[in-house]
Order: C-alpha cells, then structure tokens, then sequence
C-alpha cells in the first residue's frame, strides 16, 4: 500500500511534470490536491498516504523551482479542509450513525476560524486562481482551503478549553 501510494500521490506529478512541461506554454500551471495528513496525524488515513502526501508537498516546492527553471511553468499544491463528497463518504464510519467525514466537518466548524461549510466551489475556485494569470508569481506553495484550520495549534471544542474561550460575563 505504502508503494501504490506514493506512486498514486506523489510520483504521478512528478511524471507528469516531466512529461507535460516540454508542451506546456511557458506561464502555465500545475496544481495537485494534498492533505493535512502531511503534516499531523490523522488516525485512520493509513496505507502510506499520509507519507505520499509529505512526499507530493516537498515535490511541489523542488518542481516549481526546476519546472520553473526549465519550461516557465508554475507548480503548487492545495490542502482541502473536510468535504463531503462522495469518496469522503466511503471512507466508512467512526461512529453508528456517522462517518469519518462527518466528525472531520463537526470538528473543523467547531475549531475553524470560520465556522462555515466547505464546499468544493471553494476549492475550485482556488483552483481556477491558482492556474490563472492572476497567480503568475505563486509557485512551490501549500494553499490551505479549509476554513482557516490548518493555523489552529489547539482545539477549541475541548470542555476543558470553554472557560478560557468564553469566559464569565461580569455580573452588572
């Protein structure tokens, strides 16, 4: 699986940066989708991905600098917050009546700094900036699209946080 991952994740851009960017106009742009499972562990997200998605970031960095270089072309990489998409679904169920997703969303509305849904118009959209000339000095970047999660250091859902995040009001 740790294989088939990598190949799957990481290696695939890697291939297909090399084989593409000959025929690319310089100016173009390469986007590829990682996940916070690069960086923190996710229980669950097993089966080598979360190694291959370390891997697909540091190879985003190193192709925007030789993709760069060498045919003009721009290389990053978004980390999408929790979706509910079909595939998110299937991943199966933490719970009775839940999903993994399903806790991965009430988690992040909980501790985001926006307290929103995620939809993939959101990631879309930065996507559609991201290939644009609108983006003509972005490369070798993570753009996170998750709500503002990804700079949380602590939970704020935690009991032993609600005092410390919504402290007593003073009595008038």
């Amino acid at each position: 699986g740790y294989l088939a991952a990598s190949s799957a994740s990481a290696y695939s851009l890697v291939s297909m940066v090399q084989r593409f960017g000959p025929i690319m106009n310089s100016g173009g742009s390469v986007i590829s989708l990682t996940y916070v499972a690069s960086e923190k562990v996710i229980p669950g997200y097993g089966g080598g991905m979360s190694s291959a998605k370390a891997a697909l970031e540091s190879d985003t960095r190193t192709l925007a600098y030789e993709a760069g270089r060498k045919f003009g072309i721009r290389v990053n990489t978004i980390s999408a917050g929790p979706l509910a998409s079909r595939a998110a679904k299937a991943i199966g169920g933490a719970g009775k009546d839940k999903t993994f997703i399903d806790y991965a969303i009430d988690y992040s509305k909980a501790n985001a700094p926006l307290a929103q849904d995620l939809y993939s118009d959101d990631v879309g959209s930065t996507a559609a900036f991201l290939l644009s000339p609108l983006a003509r000095a972005v490369t070798g970047v993570t753009m996170y699209v998750d709500n503002g999660l990804f700079a949380m250091g602590m939970a704020l859902d935690s009991q032993a946080m609600a005092p410390a995040i919504n402290p007593p009001k003073p009595a008038a």
